[in-house]
């Protein structure tokens, strides 16, 4: 897959190997089921017209350059997993667009004209909901209007799952809850959070469930804190575990306050400092908690441990 980092005025496409282009067009994060309709009717617009498929995309997050939000922007999925998983889907070329200010104040005309007819789009496919141009002026409706001929248009329409609609922010505020099996419905793959092994107070090992401290990415979203059946990716291999996310309030000061990620993986004994690794997030057990003392703690990580086994036992049936 290719990936063309553009900006605008000065890094446009120049397209060398006169490339046509089925394009689909989205800041995608999460690449969910709705993201996943869209991809997939480029896909198959670019089979009929026997053309390459195209993804743009954008980074950072608009809300950044626009100043609408105070908060740090964390994503589901980061730039490179996104480019991952639209690898894995079958997109030819992704072209990744830089969101500054000269370029959020180009009209919907000047972005068509830079960013759709210069990179030779014969199609353009996106959400219903999806708008561009200054202000977000321009609609999927001027996207048709102002083609004059020079491409074509798909809108693909609301993608709905129990009742409400499939959205980045839906999965936000179901990752916010620990949600995570409503998560992996609406990704349509369990979550991900990818980190480094680093060093923690190592007091798992002294009651028998070491763990692996997990230092995630920057810019990643974590879920609520809890405890959660997870798998881990270490040196390409998957194995089952249990994952605290929280601030160990049976050892630390509550006024300390310190997020940590920890994975007791079963059966495993190697180590693994300094290993990236890969987390997949399936079910959310309970929530943290404060217990009595460590022989409390050890029963009850026993029984998360237990817990997740059996989940993991029904999944692979």
């Amino acid at each position: 897959m290719d990936i063309y980092h553009l900006s605008y005025p000065n890094h446009l496409y120049t397209n060398d190997k006169n490339e046509a282009y089925s394009l689909a067009i989205g800041f995608f994060d999460g690449v969910h089921k709705g993201h996943q309709a869209v991809i997939k009717n480029a896909l198959e617009k670019g089979k009929e017209m026997n053309i390459k498929t195209a993804v743009m995309t954008f980074d950072p997050h608009p809300s950044l350059v626009l100043g609408g939000r105070k908060e740090k922007v964390f994503y589901i999925t980061p730039l490179q997993e996104k480019m991952d998983i639209l690898k894995s889907l079958g997109v030819d070329t992704v072209f990744v667009v830089r969101f500054t200010s000269d370029f959020a104040k180009l009209t919907p005309e000047k972005f068509i004209e830079f960013f759709i007819n210069q990179t030779n789009v014969k199609h353009v496919t996106a959400g219903f909901d999806f708008s561009f141009g200054a202000f977000g002026k321009g609609t999927m409706k001027d996207m048709d209007l102002l083609s004059e001929g020079k491409y074509t248009v798909s809108v693909v329409g609301k993608k709905e799952l129990h009742g409400g609609k499939i959205s980045s922010t839906r999965i936000r505020e179901e990752l916010t809850t620990g949600n995570m099996e409503q998560v992996r419905e609406l990704l349509g793959r369990p979550f991900q959070l990818t980190g480094v092994v680093i060093h923690g107070d190592k007091r798992g090992r002294t009651i028998n469930f070491p763990t692996a401290n997990v230092d995630p990415k920057e810019g990643q979203f974590t879920p609520a804190t809890g405890v959660y059946a997870v798998k881990i990716s270490v040196q390409e291999t998957w194995h089952e575990g249990v994952c605290n996310v929280g601030y160990k309030p049976t050892f630390n000061n509550p006024e300390e306050k310190k997020l940590s990620i920890e994975v007791h993986i079963f059966n495993f004994e190697q180590s693994i400092y300094g290993e990236e690794v890969t987390v997949h997030w399936y079910k959310r057990i309970r929530s943290e908690q404060k217990f009595n003392g460590i022989e409390e703690l050890k029963e009850q990580i026993g029984k998360d441990k237990q817990v997740a086994i059996e989940f993991f036992e029904k999944e692979d049936e």
